[in-house]
């Protein structure tokens, strides 16, 4: 099936591609997420003792933060394959029943962005997640018979970045979920050192710092400033990154001190410059940056809301006294976080 990839847990090591090549492959391995980490460990280790399939996990949390690494760590670990699709790829009932037939005891079926799979879909996979059984029609018409196949005892994981848009029969059907949270800095300096290494990349304590700094609390972003922080040093610095060429390389990229890049002005900017004060809705948004409104939602918000220079609102979406500052612009009244006309009196 052309929209599901097979790997083996041999295969790790013949992948080439970078973003592979720096993704852990062990439990041990994995930085940050301590407690996650831990109830992980206990339910594979329990798992293997018994020689069971792993329950169904679902992950989720903003994008970047590992659910697709540790989905093939849980393989990895349970020594088994792992299937990957998304639920935007499986069309229909067939698809999803060709994939399942195929799994064998313990694989790992993994689908991305499990929110956005078909309702027919959907449904289909409640009595395999539950029964491991696959029910279908054979036939058309008054001939037409339900049948039902027997299934491999297998994990699903799924990942999403809104927990909240999955239906709740199919919630209820993992039998653990794990919420990601954004990395801390110490935790972005270790994997950028890691990632370094990997490399081949020379970097000091001061650069990796710097870098972690600006990557907004997610591994995926440090991992790609580390590549052209990199790609910078071996055109301008001698491929050696020490803070002043971090800085530079930031620079060029066109991220700012908070980590913000130039989507996330852009964003910032309509709010603060389009109807000042005033709620703007997300199509609006999008269109203003001509952007997918998913992007603003998922990717840009969320760390805008984080750093204090956003607000949702039933209204739409407001830039708040900070966001205003953070451009250099004046505050209007009115916006979260502006001094109200009574605190300016009691200054004076």
């Amino acid at each position: 099936m052309s929209d599901v990839r097979v790997i083996d847990p041999a295969e790790f090591e013949e992948e080439r591609a970078e973003e592979v090549v720096l993704r852990p492959r062990t439990l041990a391995d994995f930085v940050g997420q301590s407690a996650l980490r831990e109830q992980l460990h206990i339910l594979l280790e329990a798992a293997k003792g018994r020689g069971e399939a792993l329950d169904h996990i679902l992950l989720y949390g903003p994008p970047g933060l590992g659910k697709t690494t540790l989905a093939q760590i849980i393989a990895n670990e349970m020594g088994v394959k792992i299937r990957i699709t998304s639920g935007p790829a499986i069309e229909h009932q067939g698809m999803l029943a060709s994939t399942l037939t195929s799994l064998d005891a313990r694989d790992v079926f993994f689908v991305d962005e499990v929110h956005r799979l078909g309702r027919a879909v959907e449904e289909a996979l409640y009595p395999a997640m539950e029964d491991f059984t696959f029910d279908y029609v054979l036939g058309k018409g008054a001939g037409a018979q339900p049948m039902r196949l027997t299934l491999q005892h297998f994990t699903v994981v799924g990942a999403t970045t809104r927990a909240g848009a999955l239906g709740g029969p199919l919630r209820d059907r993992f039998g653990v979920t794990f919420r990601l949270d954004f990395y801390d800095v110490d935790e972005l300096v270790r994997i950028v050192r890691r990632s370094a290494g990997l490399l081949r990349v020379a970097i000091d304590a001061p650069g990796a710092e710097l870098l972690a700094a600006r990557s907004r609390g997610t591994p995926r972003i440090a991992n790609r400033l580390l590549r052209r922080a990199r790609d910078f040093a071996q055109v301008r610095a001698a491929g050696h990154i020490d803070r002043a060429v971090a800085q530079s390389a930031l620079e060029v990229m066109g991220v700012d001190e908070h980590g913000l890049d130039e989507l996330d002005r852009r964003v910032l900017r309509v709010l603060c410059t389009s109807l000042a004060g005033q709620p703007i809705g997300l199509q609006s948004v999008a269109v203003s940056v001509q952007e997918d409104p998913d992007t603003v939602e998922d990717v840009v918000e969320p760390y805008l809301i984080r750093l204090g220079l956003l607000a949702r609102t039933p209204r739409g979406r407001l830039a708040t006294a900070s966001g205003y500052r953070h451009l250099g612009l004046p505050v209007p009244p009115n916006v979260p976080g502006a001094p109200s006309a009574t605190d300016q009196q009691t200054l004076f």
